[in-house]
């Protein structure tokens, strides 16, 4: 069974009359605004956009889209690469207004709404000297990263943010506020540790708080070379858990903080982030520093906030991507990676590295729906260009790309996929994982009402 639904049937009206100034239609001033997400190549044009301020608000408008045969999109950060947060037609329920924070200092805990992003969220636990672990973006909202798994400069030491998930609020399809926890819908909180949206519209976040007065962390800068790129990641393996990388494989951009005969050369931009005292980090980055003379060296002791800097709002990149997991990154890896990004003929063309492990690696695969415990490196490809018609073209030498590096562990990230269809969400829930969230589908959400994300259908 599934719903049908009408893009040209929108119950305004009574929209306008439940929610007044939180509704957004296209004659608004605000509505270019509101409509607009992170990946720079869609430009869809909802019906209407509706900004909900609490759980209440947002079973209503479950409701009334459900009562309405309405298609429903859920917007937090709008940073999918599928765009999953808008919609040409129908409805748009935008969480930007849900930012509320309720830190426990003393328990360890804060409650977040769904619609925080994650730098608002660092940045007012870290002056308590506290963290929680999620991706490498600030801009990108709680709730969609949290329920895709979390995978930032914690990750070793910390584990993914589901990981530190200790509860959820939850809106389901028929218009219920659901608390879940370990105890209470157990089933339902499985699910939303890495099964993304499907399962409702998850309002409000209990975290665990860990203790972290600084980090020693930073951008560190070193040519790119097959040689280099081997080294990089054997160091990243090698390095205690306190230490969380990401490295960026790219043409240097002219940055002010890089010396002009570098810009456009190939670099390993990585951002560093080791989670202890400045003394010990300087011993763990010793060996990253002595693989080649660095081009930049910005590490440094600072709040773990530093990790988030300021972004640009306006900054909506075209792209063509594609993530993938590694076994490992050797020679011939190394080799392919400087061979594809040189001959690329986008703008920019990088390559992302993330060594996994660490405290990741020690949850049970089933204990969550994150199913990708035991992968060794997370790879990102990606290819970004000015000129939208030129696509085919990008996503032809990401795919190529990726044939070329794919090794044994042919899974995926839900939250990096774009539109790509089934066989690829099904690759980011091998196995067991996906009839088992397929049942949890059927129990929340059996008409598949939330169907706008990577999608798990409900049984037959």
């Amino acid at each position: 069974m599934s719903t049908s639904f009408d893009h040209t049937v929108v119950p305004l009206d009574q929209l306008l009359a439940e929610f007044g100034e939180q509704v957004v239609t296209p004659d608004d001033p605000r509505y270019d605004e509101m409509r607009a997400v992170y990946p720079g190549q869609f430009d869809r044009r909802p019906a209407v956009i509706v900004r909900p301020k609490d759980a209440a608000q947002v079973a209503r408008v479950v409701t009334i889209a459900r009562e309405n045969g309405c298609e429903l999109a859920v917007r937090g950060g709008g940073h999918s690469n599928a765009a999953h947060g808008v919609i040409d037609g129908g409805l748009v329920l935008d969480l930007r207004d849900m930012r509320e924070l309720d830190i426990d200092v003393e328990g360890r805990t804060a409650w977040a709404q769904g619609g925080m992003s994650a730098g608002e969220y660092t940045h007012a636990v870290v002056a308590h000297g506290l963290v929680t672990g999620f991706g490498d973006t600030g801009s990108v909202g709680l709730g969609g990263l949290t329920t895709g798994g979390g995978v930032g400069y914690l990750v070793r030491k910390h584990g993914l943010t589901i990981d530190d998930l200790l509860a959820a609020e939850v809106v389901t399809a028929d218009g219920q506020i659901l608390h879940t926890d370990a105890d209470t819908h157990p089933d339902l909180f499985w699910a939303i540790r890495g099964g993304g949206g499907n399962f409702g519209v998850v309002t409000r976040l209990k975290f665990r708080l860990h203790e972290l007065e600084s980090i020693y962390g930073g951008i560190l800068i070193l040519p790119a070379t097959a040689e280099t790129i081997e080294a990089f990641v054997t160091q990243a393996e090698a390095a205690p858990e306190e230490l969380s990388t990401i490295a960026n494989i790219m043409p240097a951009p002219p940055m002010p903080f890089l010396a002009p005969e570098h810009h456009g050369s190939l670099v390993i931009m990585a951002m560093m982030v080791f989670a202890g005292p400045q003394e010990d980090g300087e011993r763990v980055l010793a060996p990253f520093r002595a693989i080649a003379a660095p081009l930049a060296d910005m590490v440094q002791q600072m709040p773990y906030s530093g990790v988030y800097p300021p972004e640009d709002p306006g900054f909506h990149p075209v792209a063509s991507s594609l993530t993938m997991f590694a076994d490992r990154i050797d020679r011939q890896a190394a080799e392919t990676i400087v061979k594809r990004l040189t001959s690329s003929t986008a703008s920019m063309a990088a390559t992302q590295l993330r060594v996994l492990g660490g405290a990741m690696a020690r949850v049970p695969v089933d204990a969550t729906a994150f199913a990708h415990r035991k992968s060794r490196i997370m790879v990102n490809l990606a290819a970004i260009y000015e000129n939208p018609q030129d696509a085919p073209v990008h996503d032809a030498w990401v795919a190529e790309f990726a044939d070329e590096l794919r090794q044994s562990d042919h899974g995926a990230y839900v939250n990096f996929l774009a539109d790509e269809g089934e066989e690829r969400i099904r690759a980011a829930y091998p196995g067991a994982t996906w009839d088992r969230l397929r049942a949890v589908k059927t129990t929340y959400d059996p008409t598949n009402f939330f169907h706008l994300n990577q999608n798990i259908p409900p049984l037959p």
